[in-house]
């Protein structure tokens, strides 16, 4: 009998496709929901960012542009002070303002309505978050991380010199080589972090609000707005963890191998195995 009363209720119970939908062709190029609505929000965020450039004065007149302004220079001061030069980390500004603002757009423009199951066509829906599909936060960490490890080796002076950072004593010493091996191996694991924590949040809050939507009905708009407040939160914090995180990546590794540069390493061949101190007969005597 419970089984049947739970097979009810979620014959009829809220929908969320979490899998994106194929939505058209495009010559071999198969276009899902998620790839449209991530597009149309690029499209909205440089029309946006245009007029706002336009508009932009010496003196702040408020409103929208001062938002993002303020935006602008919130990221811009986080990405140079993760740097110990700063001349280097300004270098990196427009990307890490440009992925923040991206995933911002894409997480709130994904909590519009007509996003999911609000406008639907042939049996799925026709937008979805592209945040909210998997393919799309696994992308955006491919990016990243591409762009962290090149500029991490450049940076660095080569790839051997960006290695030799994972390695906290002589690669010759096996426990340092072990250590060393384990670094790396977290290192690559960042992708799929980076991805996984993006989705699930964003995915997890779509679901929260389709519920509270389902069990509200008729007063659905209210039982789902506290959420909804929520989410608008989640989104930006979430926006927040994705840049920081890229920008403490790449920081790390541009600051250590600066640090190798201008400080000789110390290596398990450089310190001497005993170190002499004097013994008392030896001071009376030199005294």
């Amino acid at each position: 009998m419970i089984s049947a009363v739970l097979r009810t209720l979620a014959d009829s119970g809220p929908t969320v496709h979490v899998a994106p939908a194929h939505v058209l062709q495009l010559g071999g190029f198969t276009v899902t929901n998620s790839i449209l609505y991530g597009w149309a929000c690029a499209l909205f965020i440089i029309i946006v960012f245009v007029w706002t450039a336009r508009r932009v004065t010496v003196k702040p007149k408020g409103g929208f542009v001062q938002v993002v302004e303020v935006g602008v220079d919130f990221i811009t001061n986080l990405v140079e002070n993760a740097f110990d030069n700063k001349e280097v980390g300004r270098k990196y500004v427009p990307f890490f303002v440009t992925l923040f603002f991206f995933i911002l757009f894409n997480n709130w423009l994904g909590l519009l309505p007509i996003v999911g199951e609000g406008f639907r066509g042939h049996g799925f829906p026709l937008l979805r978050p592209f945040t909210g599909d998997l393919n799309g936060t696994l992308a955006l960490g491919v990016v990243t991380m591409t762009l962290v490890y090149g500029a991490s080796i450049r940076e660095a002076g080569g790839p051997l010199k960006y290695l030799r950072h994972f390695f906290v004593g002589s690669p010759k010493n096996p426990l340092y080589f072990v250590i060393g091996l384990l670094e790396m191996f977290t290192d690559l694991t960042r992708v799929l972090s980076l991805s996984l924590r993006l989705f699930l949040n964003i995915t997890i809050g779509e679901i929260v609000i389709a519920v509270f939507s389902y069990l509200g009905h008729v007063i659905a708009p209210l039982t789902a707005l506290p959420f909804t407040l929520l989410e608008i939160l989640v989104a930006a914090l979430q926006a927040y963890i994705f840049t920081i995180l890229a920008t403490m990546y790449l920081a790390i590794a541009v600051n250590h191998a600066e640090e190798h540069a201008a400080d000789e390493d110390l290596t398990e061949d450089d310190v001497p195995e005993t170190i002499g101190v004097p013994t008392t007969g030896s001071v009376h005597g030199q005294a």
